[in-house]
């Protein structure tokens, strides 16, 4: 899984991945999906234990391009857990509200309490993404982020909070078919806005934003992974590996009972 993980001050330039990779698969799509099923299976069992235990947190953060499975990969990786201690937040276009405060202001009341998961379907990074694109603040302001963004994500690790970040990774060419296969299907047409072409003409834009943010936010305590994506079994089953070998690192074990009554009335 290390070779997909971006070093610390590492140079990142997207064209060094290919989105349709599937080498580090443990077997062809068919054997993958299987051992993603277990994984899936797993993770309910870890996320059973960190609740109980109520020691750590994860948060998991998930971005792309449109059409890249952030949706996708939460319904197959997240399947099995309960919704008990689980959450998946969007971060939509903020509020005037939001807007009033500093732009950490309304992510920060979304990571994990102890022994949750949260997952982060977009995040505080589309204020260094979409805000770059869309010029919408002063570049002095988006460029001061990234050290704001590093400087909020120790203090959650140093808070007990472990990070996973995955750039979901695709190819223009899987784009255009996932956005006309949305247009095909009847019950998917709905996703689909004719905003998503509009940014698919700043494809290039994206990519270089994708590539400043990766490579200046990919730290000892918040590692970005940058994913091929092209094959979606390939991305459920990496995902759900790194959460899965993650969740194990903790060690965690079920806390002991307070057995004070010796028989049930």
């Amino acid at each position: 899984m290390e070779k997909l993980k971006i070093k610390p001050g590492q140079k990142v330039d997207l064209h060094d991945f290919d989105p349709a990779d599937t080498r580090l698969a443990p077997g062809k799509k068919d054997e993958t999906n299987e051992k993603s099923d277990k994984l899936a299976e797993k993770i309910g069992d870890l996320q059973e234990l960190l609740f109980a235990e109520h020691k750590h947190k994860l948060l998991v953060v998930l971005q792309g391009m449109d059409t890249s499975g952030k949706d996708g990969t939460v319904r197959h990786v997240m399947r099995g857990v309960s919704p008990q201690s689980v959450r998946a937040v969007s971060f939509k276009k903020p509020s005037q509200l939001e807007l009033d405060h500093d732009f950490l202001w309304r992510v920060h009341m979304w990571v994990p309490s102890s022994g949750d998961i949260v997952i982060f379907n977009r995040s505080h990074y589309e204020d260094v993404l979409v805000v770059r694109v869309h010029q919408l603040v002063h570049e002095k302001i988006w460029r001061k982020r990234y050290g704001e963004i590093n400087d909020f994500e120790r203090l959650l690790c140093e808070s007990g909070t472990t990070i996973l970040k995955f750039f979901l990774h695709i190819s223009k060419d899987e784009q255009r078919e996932r956005l006309q296969a949305r247009l095909d299907d009847p019950t998917k047409r709905w996703k689909f806005e004719h905003g998503d072409l509009e940014e698919r003409k700043l494809w290039n834009h994206y990519q270089n934003a994708y590539e400043d943010a990766i490579e200046k936010t990919s730290t000892e305590w918040a590692p970005w992974f940058v994913v091929p994506s092209d094959k979606k079994w390939f991305r459920n089953w990496f995902v759900a590996k790194t959460i899965v070998d993650t969740l194990e690192s903790f060690d965690m074990k079920y806390p002991e009972p307070d057995l004070h009554a010796e028989t049930i009335e």
